[in-house]
């Protein structure tokens, strides 16, 4: 499954898809994460980097989006 180190530090956290459809650095709709996470379409370089600084700044990208 995609994503499976980003979901599980999610999950650690509490954070929901609708979480990060809230954050305006990210400025994504839920459907348009839901499809990220789903594999439909790829994390932009600045989405992932968004995500990594806005919520796990202990984590690398490398990690987060493996």
């Amino acid at each position: 499954m995609p994503y499976e180190n980003l979901k599980a530090e999610m999950g650690r956290k509490g954070l929901t898809m609708f979480d990060l459809s809230k954050n305006q650095n990210l400025g994504l709709a839920y459907e348009s994460i839901r499809n990220k996470f789903s594999g439909k379409t790829e994390w932009t370089r600045k989405e992932m980097f968004v995500i990594q600084q806005d919520y796990f700044p202990n984590k690398t990208l490398e990690y987060l989006f493996n």
